[in-house]
This record gives structure tokens, C-alpha cells and sequence, in this order.
């Protein structure tokens, strides 16, 4: 009995050890779930932990892509703030396949919580804690990962990883009181980096298969779903043979779900992932050169002198007239959102509705591509072998301290010079060390290995090219090339660059001799003509034949380009009207007004030119550039609308006669070759110019309904050709209208047609009030050389 007694106080005690045990279980438990709540009240009302603010909440994604759509209704680029390319996009323009997915997928009781799946948070748990089982996911609703994607920075390790979970639940529950279901699945596809810069749903379908998101497929919306879990790991690219393995698990859910059938899941997963990858990169995209020309028109701050350098006077001239006349520069800081900050192009998600054609750009950047291939082997020729290559053999003596000069310019410089190298150090690592690199080439980019100095040199044998081309009526640039490339040469030449014009000023003169008064049958005995300038010096300018001695009209000399026929001009008139004329024409650096005027030495951009011929389509009225037509804000709202800005400049009946005389430049003068080579059959009126050494070489055209703009060069001035043959406009840069004007033609799309004549009056005479030429007395003058262009000369 006594053994039998002490048996049962031992059990007893057992009994009470372990109720007691259980109770402090359960008091644990209660105190746990005690302070959860009271953790949970404590972060709900902001006094531990982070909690975003009420707007922020009200308003998550307000830092996404602002999009620039072209005038054919296609994207061209978007604008984002560092690798950040979001394209937001509304719910009704999600496929249904991509939320039955997500949904799947992701948080199948998402319809049924509030922010929190307590029975998947439990199932996490039980898994993870007590059988250690980490693949078992972290029972994260699809609000608790957006509450992540949103507010939490990327934790360092797994305990700080512990303390965010309680701050995400919180801020899930409040994203469930601010936001139906519908749109916290908009705001997390929205949000989630699919790698590749594609942030958000958009720009993922658009870079992995060029698609909307409404227009992606079962198999599609099953990967783009899949890669949620971690798109770096589950990478089509990279690894594709697991990411279709989890598209399949992604497939299967589906079918859980009740979305797909057993033989939907099998045939689906039977297939290949196909991509259509397009990277999301503004190097590659269509016009490059005027996305960086656009923002930095719309960013513009207001111009101030002390932040620009003393040498910059004219660029502040320019900048501050602009910020005052024209409403696009500088758009983003004249105009305030509702919240009264500025609006950004990088963070706004803005809508901007450009005058670029798409088609248009293409054609044009394959032409400037195409005649850029054709002519550098013959300028690589030229130089072949040439101790001064690639600059002209005119400044062979200075090539050395050029180098210098643009070695002092690259960033490698200023970081030695930084590190306090001296000259000599620094112009010794340049020339000695070589480093390896990738240098462009008409074929791609070349991974090779060479000193600094010997790219620098290397690149500079690349000549450059600017084109534009743009609508004389509305002022609508259609398309916009600013260089051959613009990975390796980001410099804009046809809005930053501005190079000496040459033989294209020539029609702003013959416009100024219409105007007052003279005809195109006016004229001259041929032969040289000598001006006195205001020093008193005489100035005779060379010409490219000699004197016909015999009569001339102004018509003949324009068609030809002859310099002693523009200089007679220039004697009738005083250099200061000439250099008037041409600020109204909107060539906008200073022009001194000298008789050497005449012959173009004065710079202009490609821009510039292109708007200043517009006077000569649209009778008299030159029309500013427009770049975009409207802009919306993230909502759709229209904030602003653009129209063309116009200037009457000459009178109607002067264009008719500049008309006339410059359709002869196409028709049997300077300009012929777009007849000869390229085929072109409807009216039109050019231009040729070329600067002094072939340093320039200029193109102008027009139709009724485009006015184009050209320039080819070398990178500085001295880098050219040495003789005339490629040199030359006619031969340097008309190609490239040429091509232009073919492949616009030759798409029915665009509806251009090559059969266009100029709005001039039926019963218009150019030389009616001349009482001693017939109606057709030029017709009947000596026709003149069917040279290949050798267009002018400077001086």
C-alpha cells in the first residue's frame, strides 16, 4: 500500500507539472497574442515602425514612366527615373488570364481576406517552424506583397526580414480599406520588376513579347505570373527551362482554380516559352536624339546668367527667349500639379502625344544609316595611310594639340586629373596603356584592346550627320536624327550642333532682292564681282567656272549656286538689311553683317534651317518646329495643348518667285541628282551648300508637304574631306533625302505621293512685271553643266 501510495503522488505531481506546464503554454500563448495586438495597434497608429503617410497610401505608385506616343498612335520610348520604366496601366487592360493566374498562383483565398490570410499565415508557420520546411513560402497575401513592393527596403538578412512581416501586415490592411480588389491587383502588377528595366506589367509584356498586356495568351500571362516569385531566378532569358517549369506550375494551379481543363493544362504545357524580347533601352529605341532633345526642352529650369559659363552668352540669349516665347521649354517648371510641385518627366507618369511619325523616323534614320555606310569607306580611303588621319591635311601640323584637346574632354581625364596625375602622367597613361573596350563600327560594336588615345583618334574617323525633316504647314517634325548612332556619339547635330551653312543662306538673300522689288529674270553679265567692305578692303569671291561674259538672270545663278551672281545681289543691298533678313528667317546666332555674309559663314543648326525654309512652302510664313501636340497627365486629364507658332516673313507673291527659282535647283541645277539617281518625279525645291574645305556639307529640300534638313561632317570642323567629289552637299548629304524620299513614297501608308505640285497660281508669271523678258525667257538660256553638283564655294 505504501508503495502503491507514493506511486500515486508521483502521478499527482506529474499531473500538476504538466497542467501547469500547459497553463504557462496557454498564458504565453495569450500574452503573445496580447502583444501582437497591442504591436498591431501600436504600428496602426504609427508609433512604432514605419508607416507610410495617409496620401502615400491614397496614392502608391505616383513615381512610374511618363510614355511619348508618336502621331500614328505608337509608343516610341518612355521617360524613367533610373531603371525604373514603368508604363502604368489600367485593370480593364489587363488580360483575365493574367489575374486568374495571379490569383491562383499567388493568394487563392485573395477574394475571401482583408489583407491578411490568417489559414495560409498558419500553414506557413506549422511548415516552416516545426518541419522546417523553407520552400513552403511565407504566407504572403498579394496585398501583403504589394505593402512590400511599396514600402519595404530589400532586408539584409532574415531577422531583419522577421520585423518587417508585422509593418507589411498592418499596411496590407490599410491598403484593403483604401482600395478595392480589383485595383490592388492593378497597383502590385503595376509595381513588380520583371528585370530587363521592365517594371510593371506593361513594360514586362512589351519587352518579353512585344505585346499589350490585354493581348497576352494563357502560356504568356501563366510565365509573366510565374516570374513573381523571383523573375531574376526565373529568368526566360537566362534560364528558361526552369522558368517554363514554373509556368507549368503556374499552368496547374489554374486548373485548380477551375480556370483551365485537365486537356487545356496538358496541351498548354507541352509547348515552348516563345519570346518576342525587346530590352527596354533608350540607346536602341526609335529617335533617340530627340528623347534626349525633348527632355531637356520639357525639364528646362528658368535661364538665370550666373549658371552659364562666360563663353555661353549667345546659349543664354537663345534659353531665355525661348523660356519666354515658347510653351514647351521648360513646360515641366512653368506648369504646377494640383499639389503645387512641378511636374517631371521621369516620375509623373505623363502622357506626351508627339508629332514624330514613326514610320517616318524609321525611314529616316535608315537613310541616314545607309548613306553614312556608303561614304565612309571613301573617306577612310582618303585618309588611309595619313599621318594626319582623320583630320584634313590643311591642319596637319595641329593634329597633336587637337588630340590633346579632346583628351582633356573625356571623363578618364578628369577622374586622373582628380587623383592630381600630372599632364604628362595623364598623357602617358593615354598614349601607352592599353585598356580593353568596345568601339563602335557600321557592323557593331567591336570588343578589342587599345590605348585611349588611339580611340579617341579611332572614333573621330566616324563622320557625323544631322537630318530633320518636318511639315511646312503645321510645323510638325516627322522625323529627327541627330548622329549615325547614339551609343557611341550622343552629340545632337541637328538641335545642339551648329556648323558654318555655306551656299544655303544664298535663297535668304534672292529673298531680300524679291522682296524688293527684282525678278528672277533679272541679271548680269557674267563674270567676277568685287564688293568693298566697310574697312575699305575689296573682296572678289571665287566661283566654280569661269566668266560666260554674257548675260545672266538671278534665276540662272541660284540653279547654279554661282557666287559671282550672289555677290552682285549682295551689292545692292546693305549687309545689315541681309543680316536682319536673316534673324527673321530664325537663324538665330549673330550673323555680322559684312558683303562675305552673302556666302554663308555664319552657323546655323539643322533645326534652324529646317524652320527657316518652311517660309518658302507656306507662302511667307516661316513655322516654328512643333515636337508635341498635347499632354495628359497620369489620370488622362489634358493639361496642355500645343499649335503651331508662325511668322509672316515675306510676302506671298516673293515665295512664288523663290518657288520658281528654287525648283530649278532640282530641275537641271545643283540639286539634279534627286532626279538623275534618286527617281523623284513630283515638284520640288533644294538647296546645296558646302563650307569652305568640304569642312560642311549642307542639303536643303522641300515638298509641298515635307521640308527636309541635312548635314554631314566630321566631328570638329578640321576632320573632312579633302576633295570635292564626296565632300560636296550634293554629294554628302542630298543622298540622304533621296533615300528618305523614296521610302516615304514607296509606303501607301503614309499617303505621300511623288506626283506633288506647289499651291501657286495658274496665271502667276515670276517675271510679269518685267516688260523686256517674255513670260518664258529663261527657259531659253544656255543650259548649264550637268556637273554631279560641285555646288560653291565659301570664299
Amino acid at each position: 500500500m505504501g508503495k502503491k501510495s507514493g506511486s500515486n503522488k508521483k502521478t499527482n505531481k506529474g499531473n500538476l507539472s504538466q497542467k501547469s506546464i500547459v497553463k504557462w503554454m496557454w498564458r504565453l500563448f495569450f500574452l503573445f497574442v496580447a502583444a501582437n495586438i497591442v504591436a498591431f495597434l501600436l504600428m496602426s497608429s504609427g508609433l512604432i515602425g514605419y508607416l507610410p503617410r495617409i496620401d502615400e497610401l491614397e496614392n502608391p505608385i505616383d513615381k512610374y514612366a511618363s510614355q511619348v506616343i508618336s502621331s500614328d498612335d505608337q509608343l516610341l520610348f518612355t521617360y524613367s527615373q533610373t531603371d525604373e520604366n514603368r508604363i502604368f496601366v489600367s485593370y480593364n487592360e489587363l488580360s483575365p488570364h493574367l489575374i486568374h493566374a495571379l490569383v491562383a498562383t499567388e493568394d487563392r483565398r485573395y477574394y475571401s481576406h482583408s489583407g491578411i490570410d490568417f489559414i495560409g499565415l498558419g500553414r506557413a508557420v506549422f511548415k516552416t517552424l516545426l518541419l522546417q520546411d523553407e520552400s513552403s513560402g511565407g504566407g504572403s497575401t498579394i496585398t501583403q506583397q504589394l505593402a512590400k513592393l511599396l514600402y519595404s527596403p530589400k532586408a539584409s538578412n532574415k531577422l531583419q526580414r522577421m520585423f518587417q512581416k508585422p509593418i507589411e501586415w498592418v499596411i496590407a490592411t490599410k491598403l484593403e480599406r483604401f482600395y478595392t480588389k480589383d485595383e490592388i491587383i492593378n497597383l502590385y502588377l503595376n509595381k513588380y520588376d520583371f528585370n530587363y528595366n521592365a517594371v510593371g506589367i506593361e513594360s514586362a509584356a512589351r519587352t518579353y513579347f512585344n505585346k499589350r498586356p490585354i493581348d497576352l495568351n494563357i502560356q504568356e500571362s501563366a510565365m509573366l505570373v510565374g516570374m513573381l516569385k523571383n523573375s531574376s531566378y526565373y529568368n526566360p532569358i537566362r534560364r528558361e527551362k526552369i522558368t517554363k517549369e514554373r509556368r507549368d506550375v503556374v499552368l496547374t494551379q489554374m486548373r485548380k482554380a477551375g480556370h483551365l481543363t485537365s486537356r487545356e493544362v496538358d496541351s498548354l504545357q507541352k509547348l515552348p516559352i516563345e519570346l518576342n524580347f525587346n530590352r527596354a533601352d533608350h540607346v536602341a529605341i526609335p529617335a533617340p536624339y530627340y528623347r534626349q532633345h525633348l527632355a531637356k526642352v520639357m525639364m528646362a529650369v528658368k535661364p538665370e546668367r550666373k549658371n552659364y559659363a562666360s563663353w555661353q552668352k549667345q546659349q543664354f540669349t537663345e534659353d531665355s527667349l525661348a523660356w519666354e516665347v515658347d510653351p514647351l521649354y521648360g513646360w515641366c517648371n512653368k506648369n504646377k500639379k494640383p499639389d503645387g510641385s512641378s511636374y517631371n518627366i521621369y516620375t509623373d507618369g505623363l502622357k506626351i502625344y508627339s508629332t514624330i511619325d514613326s514610320r517616318m523616323q524609321k525611314y529616316a534614320e535608315q537613310a541616314v544609316r545607309e548613306h553614312l555606310q556608303y561614304l565612309q569607306p571613301q573617306f577612310n580611303a582618303e585618309k588611309r595611310g595619313k599621318k594626319y588621319a582623320p583630320y584634313s591635311n590643311s591642319v596637319a601640323n595641329d593634329v597633336e594639340r587637337f588630340m590633346q584637346t579632346a583628351m582633356k574632354q573625356t571623363d578618364r581625364y578628369r577622374i586622373l586629373k582628380k587623383q592630381n596625375w600630372s599632364e604628362e602622367k595623364i598623357l602617358s597613361n593615354f598614349k601607352d596603356t592599353p585598356v580593353e573596350m568596345k568601339v563602335f563600327s557600321w557592323k557593331g560594336e567591336i570588343d578589342t584592346t587599345m590605348t585611349p588615345w588611339d580611340s579617341i583618334r579611332y572614333h573621330k574617323g566616324y563622320l557625323r550627320a544631322g537630318f530633320m525633316a518636318m511639315s511646312p504647314v503645321t510645323g510638325h517634325v516627322k522625323a529627327y536624327v541627330g548622329g549615325p548612332d547614339f551609343g557611341h556619339f550622343k552629340y545632337d547635330m541637328v538641335s545642339s550642333g551648329k556648323r558654318q551653312i555655306g551656299s544655303t543662306i544664298k535663297p535668304y538673300l534672292y529673298t531680300l532682292a524679291m522682296e524688293e522689288g527684282l525678278s528672277p529674270c533679272d541679271g548680269m553679265i557674267h563674270g567676277p564681282v568685287t564688293l568693298i567692305a566697310e574697312t575699305g578692303e575689296p573682296w572678289t569671291p571665287r566661283n566654280t567656272r569661269e566668266a560666260l561674259n554674257h548675260f545672266v538672270t538671278i534665276k540662272w545663278g541660284l540653279q547654279n549656286s554661282d557666287n559671282w551672281v550672289t555677290a552682285y545681289l549682295m551689292s545692292l543691298f546693305s549687309p545689315y538689311a541681309f543680316a536682319r533678313m536673316l534673324k527673321s528667317f530664325g537663324l538665330k546666332s549673330p550673323a555680322d553683317p559684312v558683303v562675305s555674309l552673302a556666302l554663308g559663314p555664319n552657323d546655323a543648326s539643322v533645326y534652324e534651317m529646317a524652320a527657316a525654309y518652311t517660309a518658302f512652302v507656306n507662302r511667307g510664313i516661316r513655322v516654328e518646329p512643333l515636337l508635341v501636340t498635347r499632354i495628359e497627365d497620369s489620370y488622362g486629364n489634358v493639361v496642355a495643348n500645343f499649335v503651331p507658332r508662325m511668322q509672316e516673313i515675306f510676302s506671298e507673291t516673293t515665295s512664288y518667285k523663290m518657288l520658281d527659282m528654287l525648283k530649278a535647283v532640282v530641275d537641271g541645277g545643283t540639286g539634279g541628282r534627286l532626279r538623275r539617281v534618286y527617281n523623284l518625279k513630283g515638284e520640288m525645291g533644294a538647296k546645296t551648300g558646302t563650307t569652305n574645305d568640304n569642312s560642311d556639307a549642307w542639303f536643303m529640300s522641300f515638298t509641298p508637304e515635307i521640308v527636309a534638313s541635312a548635314w554631314v561632317g566630321g566631328e570638329e570642323p578640321s576632320i573632312h574631306f579633302d576633295r570635292m567629289t564626296y565632300g560636296q552637299g550634293a554629294a554628302a548629304a542630298l543622298p540622304i533625302h533621296g533615300l528618305f524620299y523614296q521610302r516615304v513614297y514607296a509606303d501607301p501608308q503614309l499617303g505621300y505621293k511623288d506626283n506633288g505640285k506647289f499651291d501657286i497660281p495658274a496665271d502667276f508669271q515670276p517675271c510679269y512685271d518685267m516688260e523686256r523678258y517674255s513670260s518664258d525667257f529663261y527657259l531659253n538660256e544656255q543650259p548649264i553643266e550637268q556637273s554631279e553638283g560641285i555646288d560653291d564655294l565659301f570664299n
